[in-house]
């Protein structure tokens, strides 16, 4: 567990960063634009890289906090439908990011709240629980903001969100009938 959380303070704790917009200006004027990205790409993908293998690790002997009703499955496949069309639209930007505001975090927070409720092991808990938490700690961030002026959200035509849509959705089958299982190790289709 301790290589989970270890990664979870990296991968996170990075993306706090542009929180901290006084530490984030520091760092870009210390190493330059691109001496700040490949440090903080260098940190996210170790942190990212010890995630997943510390989940995995954990998964080996689970601490079970509770057995999560069938039905949640069936609840958690809906909601990664629109996490993925949401982290979709956060790049093609439509009515649906302007609406939204910041897609990508209510993916993320839909992605997290989905896997949270399907499982219920330690591990679950600790990984769905913090990425949550950051992503709504990070939205309430991002409000204040753009109330300040640093960040500003533009939309894009309608045709963009057909696109999202139909592209989310189409990823979204991928990774449901095919790589969940090999990147994960687990179908996430259970039937009864």
């Amino acid at each position: 567990m301790s290589i989970l959380i270890l990664g979870l303070v990296l991968f996170l704790g990075i993306h706090c960063l542009p929180m901290a917009a006084g530490l984030r200006r520091r760092l870009q004027g210390r190493l330059g634009n691109g001496g700040y990205r490949a440090l903080y790409a260098a940190i996210a993908l170790v942190g990212f890289v010890l995630v997943v293998r510390g989940y995995g690790l954990a998964r080996e002997n689970p601490v079970v906090l509770w057995d999560p009703p069938f039905w949640t499955a069936h609840l958690a496949w809906s909601l990664m439908a629109i996490a993925f069309v949401l982290v979709v639209a956060a790049y093609i930007p439509g009515r649906i990011k302007e609406k939204v505001r910041h897609p990508m975090l209510a993916g993320v927070k839909i992605w997290a709240f989905a896997h949270l409720i399907a499982n219920g092991t330690l591990a679950d808990l600790v990984l769905f629980g913090a990425v949550l938490a950051w992503a709504v700690i990070d939205r309430i961030s991002l409000k204040k903001r753009e109330r300040a002026g640093l960040v500003r959200i533009t939309g894009g035509p309608l045709r963009n969100d057909a696109i999202a849509v139909v592209v989310g959705l189409a990823a979204y089958a991928v990774f449901l009938l095919y790589l969940h299982e090999r990147w994960i190790g687990v179908s996430p289709i259970v039937w009864g």
